[in-house]
């Protein structure tokens, strides 16, 4: 785990995004000169021994560039047509410049929905270890083609935290157009400050962050940031840095002082309170009273039929609900029990669960190993 600079050195596998911004050009669609420089930089750190996996943005920049799109807004179907276009001129692009190194390429692509299921999030895993272990670089990339805004990860910031997880990396490096995160915006302020060591991100953090992004770039530093909070939850270390700079990744693993590193917080979740809370969408919501809210957050109990006061929304065993007290969301987790089931249950004690259900799966609705405090998760 990164806990210094120095600790880079010895990272074993690391997640690479590209954004849009480095990669899209209006004029001339893909800027093959600089595929081709992060691919010789990247193929350099393969064949000294680290694995990596490239999380790239693009293919609906390309798409937008080859039909004459570039100047407009698009309509969400435009947007999937656009990536349908753009994506084999991206992945060709990748493909040549890391052929010029012998190396393949794998095409990748996710949606929020593939890890939200338990099953497709493990194998989404063990596909990338048999790439690792046949000597193929993973290029992962949102299937824009199909995904639609209730499953979409929002930018691929975010995106490539979750497959640093995912694929177990030691780091998650976002390139962009500037050399980390300032103090304040280094282009309106020559006295900047760029920020070198985080070791947890508050909202401080957040508020010098601004709006920044381009024509083509739906992430910000801002949504860089959440990303970078969103992978040292989980023990994955982060860090932002320039995709323009000649040798700058090379630099960081260095342990050199290099763009802004954010260190694994002690506040790291384990992979399922991870996947839980970053990963899972709600379908559902159950509400408690203060003596359940208590337990809950005081002494670490389950949650248990008594203390629920209401249940709303439908949902099923083992589908991901919240948790709702008397002042709001306490906590999110994976339900013992069916949303039909929880409102015959709810109010009554654990004894009285089969007696009124026919039978007694669980005492609790929600078992604590099952449950993350939103507390403990903002």
């Amino acid at each position: 785990m990164i806990h210094a600079r120095a600790d880079l050195a010895q990272v074993r596998r690391l997640v690479v995004k590209i954004g849009s911004s480095l990669l899209a050009d209006a004029a001339s669609g893909i800027r093959q000169d600089v595929v081709d420089h992060l691919a010789d930089e990247l193929a350099a750190l393969i064949e000294a021994g680290k694995q990596v996996v490239v999380v790239t943005s693009g293919s609906v920049a390309l798409g937008r560039v080859r039909m004459g799109w570039v100047d407009r807004e698009l309509t969400v179907h435009e947007k999937q047509a656009a990536a349908a276009i753009g994506q084999p001129k991206l992945m060709r692009a990748y493909g040549q410049a890391f052929a010029r190194h012998g190396m393949s390429v794998a095409q990748m692509l996710l949606t929020k929905d593939d890890l939200r299921h338990r099953r497709r999030y493990l194998n989404a895993s063990n596909t990338s270890e048999t790439l690792f272990s046949a000597g193929v670089v993973p290029i992962v990339n949102e299937n824009d083609t199909v995904v639609v805004s209730e499953i979409k990860f929002g930018d691929n910031d975010s995106l490539g935290a979750l497959v640093s997880l995912v694929v177990d990396a030691d780091l998650v490096v976002m390139l962009t157009d500037v050399s980390g995160l300032f103090d304040r915006n280094p282009t309106e302020h020559a006295d900047a400050r760029r920020i070198g060591i985080i070791q947890h991100l508050n909202e401080a953090h957040f508020a010098m962050a601004g709006d920044a992004g381009s024509a083509f770039g739906t992430g910000g530093m801002g949504s860089k940031l959440s990303a970078a909070r969103v992978a040292t939850r989980g023990g994955v270390a982060a860090a932002i840095i320039s995709g323009k700079e000649p040798g700058a990744l090379t630099r960081l693993l260095a342990g050199e002082d290099e763009g802004s590193l954010f260190l694994c917080g002690v506040d790291r979740q384990s992979k399922r309170q991870h996947w839980i809370t970053e990963v899972l969408h709600a379908a559902g919501e159950i509400h408690v009273d203060a003596g359940a809210a208590r337990a809950l957050l005081e002494q670490g109990s389950s949650l248990l039929p008594v203390g629920v006061t209401a249940v709303e929304g439908v949902f099923d065993k083992g589908d991901c609900v919240e948790i709702i007290g008397p002042n709001g969301v306490i906590a999110k987790g994976l339900c013992n029990y069916t949303a039909e089931e929880m409102r015959r249950i709810m109010g009554h004690a654990s004894s009285d669960i089969e007696s009124i259900l026919g039978f007694h799966d669980f005492s609790s609705v929600m078992h604590r190993d099952n449950l993350v405090l939103i507390s403990d998760a903002s």
